[in-house]
């Protein structure tokens, strides 16, 4: 095996390098063989691949887009898939971009440390909510590498930065990050910097939900994200540090969000498939609702099960003629993509099979789904 490759995953067969950007597709797919969905990066750079000329408008609305349906990478993080023939279109044409990693539908939490140059912050910005003795000299904490170790001091716990258990990944800048997967279900939060919200640490941010992670092995204009260590995949979140991040705010606040409508487009495309408000369009809007409305928490919300239903709701109309089977499946999948992003094809096989026993049953106006 050659030198520069740095693992070989034996479930995905795809061997992925570093130094490369023609590994982009191979690291691509090796992220996605392990649940984490990837979205592409622009060319030598740490942010997302351009969006359409649509889409780069300031008023237009990505809630309501149809670019991931049609197989676009616009919106970033938000676009992110595990569909490996999505994959292969994306980066076996381009393969000189990057990978870039969804951290809240992988359910990873990454500790992200900076050594960047800076002006230290006052002493009560170092570590948000520990009061530092005035008597304490602070000089000598200059970069997130410090403050994090002396949190876990503080703790008399392991430095997460020396955790050998975990995937870790030396960045060009000469930072840090720490993967970690989070098995409770609850949805921790990004943070960037040492705000008065939510913050961890000085140099130290959190990738959590609502951000993203750039993949090991890619490689950008400055240099490679380079795996340290042996381990490869990310350990269970330790429980201190689940302690530090809901002491730091990295929870959203305890309240059950509002369900999410069903998205404009797919309800503009129920009515007008219905003909009007009538029995059916209604029938099929209820179910719609029901599985738009998972978008409010990662699991526990019978997701599976509604989309089922909702297709099988959908086949019978369109067996009774009230829609087509093309409006029915288009619009369960934009309203799944809502809910759950990243998962079409699960949501796929789902609709399909739903479609398809909802078919041998059509849906008469003022019949029941």
């Amino acid at each position: 095996m050659p030198a520069d490759l740095w693992v070989s995953p034996s479930d995905s067969g795809t061997e992925v390098s570093t130094g490369s950007v023609a590994e982009s597709l191979a690291i691509a797919r090796w992220c996605a063989s392990h649940g984490w969905p990837v979205h592409p990066l622009a060319p030598g750079r740490k942010t997302p691949a351009g969006n359409c000329e649509t889409c780069r408008d300031p008023a237009h609305d990505r809630k309501t887009c149809i670019c991931r349906t049609a197989g676009r990478w616009c919106h970033g993080f938000h676009a992110a898939t595990l569909d490996m023939t999505r994959i292969n279109e994306w980066w076996a044409t381009r393969p000189q971009m990057g990978v870039g990693v969804a951290c809240g539908p992988a359910n990873l939490i990454v500790i992200d440390v900076d050594a960047h140059a800076a002006v230290q912050p006052a002493r009560n910005k170092l570590l948000p909510g520990i009061a530092i003795a005035d008597d304490i000299d602070v000089s000598q904490m200059t970069t997130g590498f410090h403050t994090l170790a002396v949190l876990a001091a503080l703790r008399a716990q392991p430095n997460p930065a020396d955790d050998t258990s975990t995937l870790r990944v030396r960045t060009p800048s000469g930072g840090l990050h720490i993967w970690y997967r989070a098995t409770d279900g609850r949805r921790w939060q990004c943070s960037t910097g040492t705000g008065s919200g939510r913050a961890l640490a000085w140099q130290v941010d959190i990738r959590a939900h609502g951000g993203y992670i750039i993949a090991p092995g890619t490689a950008t204009s400055v240099g490679t994200y380079t795996p340290v260590g042996t381990a490869r995949m990310p350990a269970p979140l330790p429980t201190w540090l689940a302690h530090e991040l809901e002491r730091t705010h990295h929870l959203p606040p305890l309240h059950i969000p509002a369900p999410r409508p069903v998205p404009a487009r797919a309800r503009q495309a129920v009515i007008a498939a219905g003909g009007g408000r009538g029995p059916a369009t209604k029938a099929l809007a209820t179910v719609l609702a029901e599985v738009a409305a998972c978008a409010a928490a990662p699991e526990g919300t019978g997701f599976s099960e509604k989309l089922n239903r909702a297709a099988f709701t959908a086949g019978g109309l369109a067996a009774a003629g009230h829609l087509t089977e093309e409006d029915a499946e288009r619009i369960l999948l934009e309203t799944a993509e809502l809910a759950r992003p990243g998962q079409e094809r699960h949501s796929a096989q789902i609709i399909r099979s739903g479609m398809t026993a909802g078919a041998r049953r059509p849906l008469r106006s003022g019949s029941r789904p």
